[in-house]
Parts: structure tokens; sequence; C-alpha cells
């Protein structure tokens, strides 16, 4: 039965009531990360060292995934245009549940529960009206999904739940159609945006990148403990022409763009595939999967701290002053004064994401 979306709102109350099994009984699990290996593709959880707890097959290549915030639960979510997300319990990595994205949508690959962990929202295309929607997914009723709201723009990649019980969208404003693949069908014309929504979903503040770099993909999201935004882009033209591919963000401020000295920043290749803030919330990182590397900045004043060359970089995680990092060539990396290899799984190629669980 569809629910209208005043329902959906007012319904809040109602998550005390679901079943609860926590995070305290899940064991060792810690991060999850998708991969493609020589049989295809599968998640998998991690312990803090790296080594495998648990793994399952995804139907085709994974992206991201939301950790719900009490229960041993997540959902994994296909690869833009992907159509599905995998729901898993984090005790064993037992599927749950799967879920479609409806006719005319697909998922892009990240999303987020409410902060009472009744709902789950969606990042999706409507890809015949070129728009962005939000899908909201009940799961005190399996999953079902109950509305959608709009994004705020296009292509709404990541989700992130605030602090304040809100949520920050990066629209990208890339809009495609999976007929075309992943062909943008509006570069000259791209706005992409920061969106802030209430817990209500009602669409707040929104910070618009000046005209000049209007295509800088806004894409990967992550706050700081303080409530500091921080936004990674990846550019759209010549890579030689990319400008600061990391944004910086309080409400009510306008953004800051920050870039390490002009030699390293070219060799990012105007694309930053994760970010992550430390967990003291000093410092924030960039990662490059085509320029194999990293980068860190100091959080308050934005100023370049470090690099560190990796093969294959993507997959960022915050540790208490430093970060895990993934990558294509199957390691697991501490990021600190230098890269310790903590694991290396030599069949699996890393997709872009390592999503902490036990840190939530």
């Amino acid at each position: 039965m569809q629910t209208t979306r005043r329902a959906f709102l007012a319904s809040a109350a109602a998550a005390s009531l679901l079943p609860r099994t926590g995070w305290a009984a899940a064991g060792d699990p810690a991060y999850l990360a998708a991969a493609a290996t020589g049989e295809g593709f599968r998640l998998y959880g991690l312990d803090e060292g790296g080594i495998e707890i648990f793994s399952l097959p995804l139907p085709d290549r994974g992206h991201a995934a939301a950790a719900h915030p009490q229960v041993a639960e997540a959902v994994a979510f296909a690869r833009r245009p992907g159509t599905f997300a995998i729901v898993l319990d984090c005790r064993d990595g037992a599927q749950i549940a799967e879920l479609a994205s409806p006719e005319g949508r697909h998922f892009y690959g990240h999303g987020a529960f409410t902060a009472d962990g009744r709902y789950l929202l969606t990042t999706e295309n409507d890809f015949e009206k070129g728009e962005g929607r939000i899908g909201v997914w009940d799961r005190a009723e399996g999953y079902a999904r109950i509305d959608d709201l709009p994004s705020g723009g296009i292509g709404p990649h990541e989700i992130l739940r605030l602090r304040d019980g809100g949520f920050a969208v990066a629209n990208g404003a890339l809009d495609t159609h999976p007929d075309s693949d992943r062909v943008i069908l509006n570069l000259a014309t791209m706005q992409p945006n920061l969106t802030y929504l209430d817990a209500k979903g009602a669409i707040g503040e929104q910070v618009m990148l000046p005209a000049a770099i209007h295509s800088n993909s806004i894409r990967h999201l992550a706050q700081a403990p303080d409530g500091q935004v921080g936004f990674a882009m990846q550019w759209q033209e010549d890579m030689l022409t990319a400008p600061a591919l990391l944004g910086l963000h309080r409400r009510g401020d306008a953004a800051r763009f920050v870039a390490a000295p002009d030699a390293l920043h070219r060799k990012m290749q105007g694309y930053a595939g994760s970010i992550a803030f430390s967990g003291d919330g000093t410092r924030v990182a960039i990662s490059s999967p085509k320029g194999s590397r990293v980068q860190v900045f100091d959080a308050t004043s934005g100023a370049f701290l470090l690099e560190r060359e990796i093969a294959d970089v993507c997959g960022l995680a915050a540790l208490e002053s430093d970060f895990i990092t993934t990558d294509g060539t199957g390691k697991l990396c501490r990021l600190d004064t230098a890269v310790r290899v903590l694991a290396d799984h030599p069949t699996e190629a890393w997709d872009n994401h390592i999503v902490p669980l036990l840190r939530i």
C-alpha cells in the first residue's frame, strides 16, 4: 500500500518499536567493501585489520553501502546506473532482501538511513525527466517503497545523514540515460550543488558552484565531528585545467575550495573518488584512482599537509587521526606518516568505497 509523505513523516516515532539486534552482537565486522573478483562481483565484511569475515555475491558491480544506525544491518548499492540494492545481516553476511529501483529510475550507488533507523533514503535518477529524486523505503514494512522526494538538483550521487538528523545531498548535475550508459547529456549546462535537507526531507540551504567551475561535479560527502561538511568533486573537462577538487562548507557560510600546490594538484587528474575526515576532525583527505594518490589537508585552514602514492586508490575511511584506504590491487592500507599495508587480497579489486560499520 502506498503511504503518503505526511504519513511517512508522522510515523517516525514508531521506529522505537522495531526489533533490534545491535552492533555489539555483530562481532568483528568493521567495514563493508565491494570488489570485482575473477568469478564476478562480491560484497565483503572486513575486520579492523582488513581480514575477511564474510562475503556474498552481487548481481553486478557494487559501489557503496548504508549502515543502519542501531541494528547490525546494512544496504549495499549497485554502481550507477545499476538498479539493485542488497539488504544484509552484518552478523554473518546473510542476505535479507533485494531492492529494485522503480521503473524509469536507477540508483547512484549511495543511500542513508534516517537517524531513528526507520527509513532508508536512496539517491536516484528519473532518467526520462532528467531529475534527481530521493527514494524513501520503510524498513518496518520490509523495506517497502513508500515515497520519493526532490533531491534539489540533477544527478544526486551521495546522500549523507548529518549529526543534526538532517541530510546533505551531492547533486553532481550529470544528466545521463541508461540507453547512453554514462555519457553526460548536459555538459554545457551543468549546475552542481550541495543541498541540505531537514529531518523531514524538505530542501533548505543550497550551495551552488561558481559559474567558472560549473563542470566540477560534486560527488561524495563527509562530515567532521564539529559539523563541517566536505565534498569531493570530479572535473568533466580537460584535466589539465581542473580547479580544486575539495570543498569545505559550514552552514550559513560560503564554500571554500582548497587544493594542493599546482604540480601536485595536477597529478590528481581532475578526479576525487572519495573523501573522509579523520576521526578527530583535524584532517580531511581525498583520493584519486586516476592519479593513484591520496592528498590530506588541514580541516580548519584548508592547508595542504601531505600526499601519498597508492596504486589505483579510491576507498577512504576515518581512523582516530589517520585514514584507511582500499585500492584496485586488493590492498587495505593505513595512511598516516607513511603507507602501511594492513591486508592484501590479490584476487579482489576493491571498488570505490570502504564503508565503516562499528564507527557509525
